[in-house]
């Protein structure tokens, strides 16, 4: 059967207006096309469409890992309940469940379930972008998707590190890409790929006329790389926030970005920043308006440190700040708790269950079946707790290895040097932490508000009371959980970290990646103070049981002490 190409060029020359010589489709043209069609061919197996249990709301998303994580919208998938029905183009339905969620940045994550070799997207770097690049939209608008066949859409991106507003809710899309690539509902949550298959983005708003909601050709997708800096927030299958600086921004009349305001109990208020100081980089960007901070600032959690330079009288600071939380937690969810994911309808007993479309076969079932119910957890605070408490104790398995140490509930008393010459004695009991250094001594008893002894460290008493009660009993804390994988001090490689909570203290503990090994930990005696930062510099032996044997203390980026173990008596009961 000829092609429509070759009718329509027949057609032509029917009337004359085309010549067999015109007719002739120059080669390259021909190659453009059949790669262009392979690469589609390549990206379609990885887009997911999205249902709920009666195919009457969804959108779409896409798998960014072959164990079957997939990327969508929050504002796609959080009525759909802690299971939803996920098809993907080799015609068949497969059950998902919720993992986590960010409702400020409109991401949420799932995981497929019933194959550990499912087809992922080709990651991107979405600051390579520029005007005029070609781009995919893939996904399935106006739920058409039935067959699973996604709907493909092709055109150019008209802009990068756009800054949408929050739209009446705290919802808020920074450093989005804008196209012109057909983005219609349904198409929420589908990715945006690159002219290489690569992914590049999350498609979530679109400017729609006010009847009909027909797309103009403005739509915004959320880059790749802010959804990377918050995949593995979102594995803890916690609610997430995003992040800022404690301070305000504005221009002034030469056009440099200065801070306006700032928190005096911030981070970088402490490390110098000052009203009129010039912003020169953050993030390792440089910035040159507003907007430019504004994007930037918008794509990292809350909790990360981060380099940042800034200019006063002519005299550059480089230093690196904890960024801290956009949101209370009663914003997210004004009852006080953070917001739980709806569940499923049950099914009324005294009705015929009707016919699923999306289940021809007869295999999908509502609720999902027995074998996944203890995938989804109900915790405040979490979209859902099965994941955190799995990646949680996939840590704690390395530091387990250091011994057994729920026999050893007595004194522990370690003696060794600081700075290479004093000697030392540290002494942790369930009751008090006791430190002696040379000739001084302190002693901070554990029944009272704690302490940031000895003084310039930032609580190191507290830091190893911190560590003794995660060693014998870590259910013990307030709060113990994963929280997702950060870049070490703000410029090192990413890893991934635990934390604990008891009252107002907090530490964060830092483990290594791929292999989890204890790299250190920061505790703070309360939020907008200097934490007490210990690094380990060698793991080793101490009376049978593995402990950080030498490692550094620092605070507020200044170093306290050099210290080593060189014994240790656990005590017994």
């Amino acid at each position: 059967m000829a092609s429509l190409r070759q009718m329509a060029l027949a057609g032509l020359m029917g009337f004359g207006l085309a010549s067999p010589a015109f007719a002739a489709v120059e080669p390259a043209v021909l190659q453009a096309e059949a790669a262009r069609v392979q690469v589609v061919k390549e990206m379609c197996p990885t887009v997911v469409a999205i249902f709920d249990a009666g195919a009457k709301g969804g959108g779409s998303g896409v798998l960014v890992s072959n164990d079957g994580f997939a990327v969508t919208n929050f504002h796609v998938v959080g009525e759909l309940g802690g299971f939803m029905k996920c098809g993907l183009n080799d015609g068949k339905v497969y059950d998902a469940v919720l993992v986590g969620i960010d409702p400020t940045g409109d991401v949420a994550l799932i995981k497929l379930l019933g194959r550990d070799d499912f087809p992922a997207a080709k990651i991107g770097n979405s600051d390579e972008l520029q005007p005029g690049d070609w781009a995919w939209v893939i996904g399935n608008p106006f739920l058409l998707a039935t067959d699973f066949q996604p709907t493909v859409t092709y055109g150019i991106v008209s802009g990068t590190h756009r800054y949408q507003y929050p739209a009446g809710t705290f919802l808020e899309y920074t450093d989005c890409i804008q196209i012109d690539a057909s983005i219609n509902p349904g198409n929420s949550g589908g990715p945006l790929f690159n002219s290489k298959g690569e992914l590049v983005g999350i498609n979530g708003r679109g400017s729609f006329e006010k009847r009909g909601r027909v797309n103009v050709g403005v739509g915004y997708a959320i880059s790749i790389n802010q959804v990377m800096h918050f995949i593995d927030h979102l594995k803890s299958g916690r609610v997430v926030d995003h992040a800022t600086l404690g301070a305000t921004v504005q221009t002034n009349a030469e056009g440099d970005v200065i801070i306006a305001n700032i928190l005096e109990q911030s981070e970088a208020y402490r490390r110098g920043l000052r009203s009129g100081d010039e912003l020169v980089t953050f993030a390792g960007r440089p910035i040159r308006s507003v907007n430019q901070f504004k994007n930037i600032l918008g794509i990292y959690p809350k909790g990360w440190r981060l380099p940042i330079s800034y200019t006063r009288d002519g005299q550059k600071t480089d230093t690196v700040v904890r960024l801290r939380a956009l949101h209370r937690n009663a914003e997210l969810n004004p009852a006080g708790e953070e917001p739980k994911p709806p569940q499923p309808p049950q099914p009324d007993p005294e009705k015929k269950p009707k016919e699923n479309p999306l289940d021809p076969h007869g295999e999908a079932k509502n609720p999902p079946p027995e074998k996944y119910k203890h995938l989804y957890e109900e915790k405040a605070g979490y979209a859902n707790f099965y994941f955190n408490r799995i990646a949680r104790d996939r840590l704690m398995a390395s530091v387990k290895g250091w011994g057994e140490y729920k026999g050893a509930a007595g004194a522990w008393t370690f003696a060794g040097k600081q700075n290479g010459k004093v000697d030392l004695q540290l002494k942790l009991t369930d009751a008090a932490v006791g430190l002696k250094s040379g000739m001084e001594a302190v002693v901070m008893p554990l029944n009272v508000d704690p302490t940031a002894d000895p003084p310039g460290s930032g609580g190191l008493l507290l830091a190893f009371a911190h560590l003794r009660q995660l060693l014998l009993d870590p259910e013990g804390f307030t709060e113990f959980y994963y929280l997702g994988s950060e870049p070490f001090d703000g410029t090192g490689p990413m890893v991934d970290v635990l934390v604990t909570t008891r009252g107002l203290t907090t530490t964060r503990w830092y483990f290594a990646r791929p292999e989890p090994r204890l790299l250190g930990w920061d505790t703070s005696v309360e939020e907008d103070l200097d934490e007490c930062e210990i690094r380990i510099a060698e793991m080793g032996t101490l009376a049978a049981r593995q402990f950080p044997r030498a490692f550094t203390v620092t605070s507020g980026g200044k170093p306290y002490a050099e210290i080593k173990l060189e014994s240790a008596d656990w005590g017994g009961k």
